[in-house]
């Protein structure tokens, strides 16, 4: 078996993997991305969750910066993204829209200059521990078996991949019965008026979620609508939802749709993976045509993509030192070991029922995610970020969000790298001298 060895090996290449694999290659450690598709980006582009949200509080206040913001300006050099946009949903203060197709050789480009070493196309399917310590992660390539071994391990498998296999103590999903929130399979629409939809909007605003005054809308660009609800009522459509959610972009006349809702089925057994992509597909097309033949602006769209894999929302996460409550949310709590703030509300897709669950952040409207979060209680030399980073069923409902997992993603990577530069384990990373190569890399703390 081939044998390659790094100093940190990052495991998953969605937002939260790629970000942490750019912060530990700029410490100068030798540093390894694992990506099971051909391509990076994660539920960013395998399952296209768009757009991103939300780098703000609802004060405005930007608190998620660093390496995100620099992905995002990036985007915006090339065309890839407007930036930051005041959504008009209502939902939070601005949603972030981006081109995947850019957004992934942005990413590319990033991690190479970084010095990263890639590996796409691998898929983790063992891990060589003992002790509480991983010696080494196995991948399954089309050249066969390739071992990863490394001193500093990183999951942003969203999965908890990793830290499942290494025997490390994971949870699943909301207490009693261990359901989590329902997989949605994202698709977009071409060919849809975007002006006649507004316009149906200004002048049925009953018919529409109403946090953004509909009486400025006219003087905002158009970035998601929510609601349609008498429509959706009357629809007879068979799936789970108590409304229509889409956003438009990138281009003029497009739209991606967040409706189709895929319940009850666990995102790490394979069985019922098969049988929520069949579910999920079948869902577009019933959406497809329901918006098309009822909904204002679709008379004349057209599917044009879905997503390559169905979109997941919560599967395993780690036990670490400290777990994210719904009370440290939406108390707006702050850390001494703080390595990441977010402004996004805690945002429930019921795992059983039709509605989302919101409960606001009090305060300044953010609150912190300490660094103990990332770090398992037993595994020694592993680190989590991104989706399955160590938090409650309610709490990981406003953790999962893209610009939260980059945070975090940035917090592992630059953790890790110190812990192999100080020669430590992470858990005895020294703490203020991580907030500060943080603060060093434009991290907002």
């Amino acid at each position: 078996m081939k044998k390659v060895e790094a100093d940190v090996v990052v495991v998953g290449g969605g937002p939260a993997g790629i970000v942490a694999a750019i912060a530990a290659g700029r410490q100068g450690v030798k540093t390894i991305l694992v990506e099971r598709y051909g391509f990076v980006g994660g539920m960013s582009t395998a399952a296209m969750v768009y757009p991103w949200m939300t780098f703000h509080a609802d004060s405005g206040e930007q608190v998620i910066q660093g390496i995100a913001q620099e992905i995002v300006d990036r985007l915006i050099e090339r065309g890839g993204s407007p930036g930051h946009l005041r959504d008009t949903v209502g939902f939070v203060r601005t949603l972030t829209p981006y081109h995947p197709e850019i957004y992934q050789v942005v990413a590319l480009e990033m991690l190479r200059e970084a010095g990263v070493q890639l590996f796409l196309h691998s898929f983790v399917d063992e891990v060589d521990a003992a002790d509480g310590t991983i010696r080494a992660v196995r991948i399954t390539t089309k050249s066969g078996k390739i071992e990863l071994a490394g001193r500093v391990f990183v999951d942003a498998s969203g999965d908890a991949d990793v830290a499942y296999l290494s025997g490390t103590e994971t949870l699943k999903g909301r207490d009693g019965d261990l359901q989590a929130q329902p997989m949605t399979m994202k698709f977009r629409m071409r060919g849809v008026d975007l002006e006649q939809i507004k316009a149906y909007m200004i002048a049925n605003p009953e018919n529409f979620y109403k946090k953004t005054p509909i009486a400025e809308l006219p003087n905002l660009p158009l970035t998601g609508v929510s609601g349609f609800y008498s429509q959706w009522k009357s629809s007879g459509v068979p799936i789970n939802r108590d409304q229509v959610l889409f956003f438009t972009g990138p281009a003029d006349d497009e739209v991606l749709i967040n409706c189709t809702r895929v319940q009850g089925l666990d995102g790490t057994d394979v069985e019922d993976l098969t049988r929520a992509e069949e579910e999920g597909r079948k869902q577009v097309l019933m959406m497809a045509d329901f918006l098309k033949r009822d909904v204002p602006g679709f008379s004349r769209a057209s599917v044009s993509s879905v997503g390559t894999q169905i979109g997941i929302r919560e599967t395993r996460r780690i036990v670490g030192l400290y777990s994210l409550t719904k009370e440290d949310v939406i108390a707006g709590r702050k850390f001494e070991d703080a390595i990441a703030r977010s402004g996004y509300p805690i945002d429930i897709h019921d795992p059983s029922g039709k509605g989302v669950t919101a409960s606001w952040i009090a305060g300044d409207g953010t609150y912190d995610i300490p660094y103990r979060c990332l770090v398992p209680k037993t595994t020694h030399n592993l680190l989590a970020a991104g989706r399955c980073i160590s938090t409650t069923h309610e709490a990981l409902a406003t953790t999962r969000l893209t610009p939260s997992c980059m945070a975090t993603g940035q917090a592992a990577g630059t953790a890790a790298a110190l812990s192999v530069l100080t020669n430590v384990a992470p858990g005895e990373v020294d703490i203020p001298q991580l907030r500060e190569a943080l603060r060093q890399g434009k991290a907002c703390l």
